[in-house]
C-alpha cells in the first residue's frame, strides 16, 4: 500500500551472533521512517508444517508432549520443522504426521501458513488437515517422547476455549479446521 511506504525500515546491515541447534540469531541495524537507526534481533528458523488429523468420526488426533521451554508437558497437534531449507512443506507434514501418530492420510487441505512470533522470529508454519486416514505404527525422533491423544472436535475446541490447550499453531489450525469440516459437512 501507498501508506506502507512511511512505516518501512531499512536494513543497512547485519551480522549472525548465534548458531544453535533450532535458532540462529542475527542482529541488525535499520534505518526508521525518521532518519534514526534502531538495533533490531532476528531469532532464525527454518520453517515447519503442522497436521489437524481429524478421522471419520470427527476425532483430532493429538500428541501430549514435554515442553522444555515451559517446563511442562503440552496438547498439541502433530508438528515438525523442515528437515531442509525448501523442504516441500506438505512432504514434511506427511513425514511428521506418519512419524508421530503412525496416522497416513488419503485427504490433505492446505489451511494458511502462519508467522508464529514476527516480533523477534521469522518461523513460518504450514498449517493442514487431513482427512480419510489409515493408522499405522508411529515412529517419533530417538529425543521425542508423546502420548497420542483421540478427542472430538467439539471437546478440543471447548478445551481451547477454555484456556486448556494453549499452543498458537493448535488453536489456530483446530479452529480453521473446524470451518473447513463444517462447510463440508454443509456441501453434502
Amino acid at each position: 500500500m501507498l501508506e506502507d511506504k512511511y512505516i518501512i525500515e531499512e536494513r543497512i546491515d547485519s551480522q549472525r551472533v548465534f548458531d544453535g541447534l533450532i535458532l540462529h540469531i542475527d542482529h541488525m541495524n535499520y534505518r526508521l521512517p525518521n532518519g534514526a537507526v534502531a538495533k533490531r534481533e532476528c531469532a532464525r528458523h527454518i520453517g515447519a508444517s503442522a497436521i489437524v488429523p481429524v478421522d471419520a468420526e470427527g476425532n483430532v488426533w493429538l500428541v501430549k508432549q514435554f515442553r522444555a521451554c515451559l517446563d511442562q508437558v503440552l496438547l498439541e497437534i502433530p508438528a515438525g520443522k523442515l528437515d531442509f531449507k525448501g523442504e516441500d512443506r506438505l512432504e514434511a507434514a506427511k513425514r511428521e504426521l506418519k512419524e508421530e501418530t503412525g496416522l497416513t492420510a488419503r485427504s490433505w487441505i492446505h489451511l494458511t501458513d502462519i508467522v508464529t512470533t514476527p516480533g523477534f522470529s521469522d518461523e513460518k508454519i504450514s498449517l493442514y488437515l487431513a482427512r480419510d486416514l489409515d493408522a499405522g505404527e508411529s515412529h517419533p525422533d530417538d529425543d521425542e517422547f508423546l502420548n497420542i491423544v483421540k478427542l472430538p472436535l467439539p471437546e478440543v475446541i471447548a478445551r481451547i476455549t477454555r484456556g486448556e490447550i494453549t499452543d498458537a499453531k493448535t488453536i489456530c489450525a483446530v479452529l480453521m479446521a473446524a470451518q473447513v469440516c463444517k462447510q463440508a459437512e454443509l456441501s453434502y
